[in-house]
């Protein structure tokens, strides 16, 4: 056998007897002579030795299920739809000639498998058929392995396998790769029993790939314009944050005249003449959520706006403030957020200064810019409603209506006249000439859907289909009518629970949750409860006409002491029941209502430090109380605890050793600061 370069890309049916007696020789641990084993072969064993494949394999393993299949199909959807052409030529082609056309990602586990029927009957029986894996490091010597391991055209025939189940086969494969940076995103094949070899079968994979490549280049480009026509509006906007547009597959492709500067003043370093593939940002492996650790350190997850087109997204947006502002220049441009005097305002109507409170509204702020549908996470009455007209105030759908329904509590029925409207006539009752939906009313604005863990499982693809299409269908007509909106999304389910259990359908939640905003509760702020107390009190005050009284101390330490489970609504509440009932210009804890109280008259706290119905707190009293809920919210880390009191970690260690809290709490709950 020769030593030229043709002569090692091509398999010798001829000298397979010889290579057999050197497979044999080699188990044995004899040498193999190069003149009769090609070096590509000769390596490939070697490498099946180093991983312990086992020789006397007869087939690759059992194939994935159905489910997983799919979901690996779905993972590749690009390279399966560039190749389905060559496949469907394949299963014509191939047919009668004895040899089957695989197609396979990069890791060698088949995608799909075309060809002659009587080859694939065959292909079974050693498991050459979708979902089965045949890697190198699996099932030995073969061509689709091996072609992954060394990048380049391979052909390997009958005792050239590893291992003796698959020496009865020939196979030909090439390797498939990206057009934009040139790595192996998949594999064809062309098999078939060792009678069907043909030197030409390599030149029909290689012929294949090219083809493929081809048509993944041109669906790059096309996809990339679309995706430049979607950012290119949203990107004049930014005065002076810096902006980078990622295509489909998580590589950065425009930036605009800022990013430069804010890159830089985020420690980061990213360059288009240079390309980087930041993996997270590919839409095959992109979630609703997105974590920090899987991102380069220089990128906050709520910086990326996924672009959608035609209800799949096509990339993804990454803004980045040129200059993030502090929690004091926060809390400086508003003294108080948390709650609301004004439905039409703003986040300006957000009182509180808790750090995840300032967090939220920030992100909310800048997911806002976008128009991609949003969801408010958090307990009943944390203020989502407040949160989802924060983000209308802030957004392009400013000047158009807000509107805002509940999904709970509605049945079926009625929550699907109130979502689509109806027609003349389209039920019993129905109002003569029709009723206008929510959907239709929130045109060219913003509509609020609260608690939609709650919609029906049947009507979420109608709905589904108005996000996807830009067109309703009122109940008892079928003309469709065209609708723009922003939609504003509330739930205190966890979603991703729901969807495990059917009772949400996954296409509707990746649709609806392609960001998510959490919103904390009010046990997670204690600081904010005193601020939120004093300012019911004034704003209930005036409008029962009276002075506003004073807070005793011990009313304002139960009530930052108190778990909150109702959160911010909650407390509006108890501060309004006391305002009614107070006959005194003070407000004492023989004010606070009875839920507040445990039976023998001392405050129900989320501490094990009752406070007098007296009022007779000290300052010490007080601070103890605050500094052990700190630490019980925090779950023991010290840092956070500090943070939520407002002070340094060495100054909380101190007063942590006054109080003796040090051993009694930490040890309990453990440090993690």
């Amino acid at each position: 056998m020769g030593t030229s370069d043709a002569t090692q890309m091509f398999s010798n049916p001829g000298d397979e007897a010889v290579i057999m007696a050197a497979w044999e020789r080699f188990l044995n641990g004899g040498e193999v002579p190069h003149s009769v084993v090609r070096h590509l072969v000769d390596t490939s064993w070697q490498r099946c030795v180093e991983r312990q494949v086992d020789p006397r394999l007869g087939h690759a393993p059992p194939p994935l299920d159905e489910h997983l299949l799919y979901t690996l199909q779905r993972n590749h959807r690009d390279l399966v739809e560039a190749s389905a052409p060559v496949m469907a030529h394949a299963r014509d082609f191939l047919a009668q000639t004895e040899t089957v056309m695989a197609l396979a990602e990069p890791a060698g586990t088949i995608l799909n498998l075309e060809g002659d029927p009587a080859a694939i009957a065959s292909a079974h029986g050693i498991q050459l058929l979708p979902g089965a894996s045949w890697n190198e490091m699996i099932c030995g010597t073969n061509a689709i392995g091996t072609a992954i391991e060394v990048g380049q055209p391979v052909q390997i025939h009958s005792a050239e396998h590893f291992c003796v189940g698959i020496k009865r086969w020939t196979c030909s494969a090439n390797a498939i790769r990206d057009p934009r940076d040139g790595t192996i995103i998949g594999v064809i094949d062309v098999s078939g029993l060792s009678e069907s070899y043909n030197r030409h079968s390599l030149a029909l994979v290689v012929t294949a790939a090219s083809r493929i490549e081809s048509r993944l280049a041109a669906r790059t480009i096309e996809l990339r314009y679309r995706l430049l026509d979607h950012c290119v509006s949203r990107m004049a906007k930014l005065a002076t944050d810096g902006a980078v547009v990622f295509d489909h597959g998580g590589y950065p492709i425009k930036v605009n005249e800022h990013a430069e500067a804010a890159i830089a003043a985020a420690g980061g370093d990213l360059s288009l003449t240079r390309p980087r593939r930041i993996l997270a940002l590919a839409t095959d492996s992109s979630a609703a959520y997105i974590s920090p650790a899987d991102l380069p350190h220089w990128i906050q997850p709520d910086w990326i706006e996924p672009v959608i087109d035609d209800g799949r997204r096509i990339g993804s947006l990454l803004v980045i403030p040129f200059v993030r502002r502090t929690a004091s220049v926060r809390r400086a441009a508003s003294t108080l957020r948390g709650c609301a005097d004004d439905k039409a305002a703003g986040f300006e109507s957000i009182l509180g200064e808790a750090p995840a409170l300032l967090d939220a509204v920030d992100r909310a702020r800048q997911i806002a810019r976008s128009r991609a549908p949003v969801v408010l996470l958090g307990e009943t009455g944390v203020g989502k409603e407040l949160f989802a007209r924060g983000i209308h105030q802030a957004s392009e759908a400013s000047d158009g209506p807000f509107v805002a329904l509940n999904c709970g509590g509605l049945s079926r029925e009625l929550l699907a006249s109130e979502l689509f409207g109806y027609g003349d006539g389209a039920f019993t009752g129905a109002r003569r000439g029709g009723a206008l939906g929510k959907i239709e009313a929130a045109n060219g604005g913003t509509l609020f859907l609260d608690e939609i863990g709650e919609m029906p499982v049947d009507l979420q693809p109608h709905f589904l289909r108005v996000l996807e299409q830009g067109e309703i269908y009122r109940l008892g007509e079928n003309v469709p009518r065209k609708v723009t909106f922003r939609l504003v999304a509330a739930t205190n389910r966890d979603l991703r629970k729901e969807v495990a259990e059917g009772r949400f359908r996954m296409d509707f939640f990746y649709r609806v949750a392609v960001t998510s905003i959490r919103i904390p509760p009010l046990r997670d702020r204690p600081g904010d409860i005193c601020r939120l107390a004093e300012h019911l009190v004034r704003q209930f005050a005036t409008g029962q006409g009276r002075a506003s009284p004073e807070i005793d101390a011990g009313v304002i330490a139960a009530l930052d002491a108190y778990s909150w489970p109702g959160n911010v609504r909650e407390l509006h509440n108890v501060v309004e029941s006391m305002l009614l009932t107070a006959s005194a210009e003070r407000l004492t804890l023989a004010d606070l209502p009875p839920e507040l109280r445990s039976s023998n008259g001392q405050v129900s706290t989320r501490g094990d430090e009752p406070v007098s119905r007296d009022g007779r707190v000290t300052l010490e009293t007080t601070e103890h109380g605050a500094i052990r809920n700190a630490i019980i919210i925090s779950r023991g880390n010290l840092t956070s605890a500090a943070r939520h009191l407002g002070i340094a970690k060495s100054t909380l260690y101190q007063k942590l050793r006054k109080y003796g809290l040090d051993r009694t709490l930490i040890d309990a709950r453990g440090e993690g600061g």
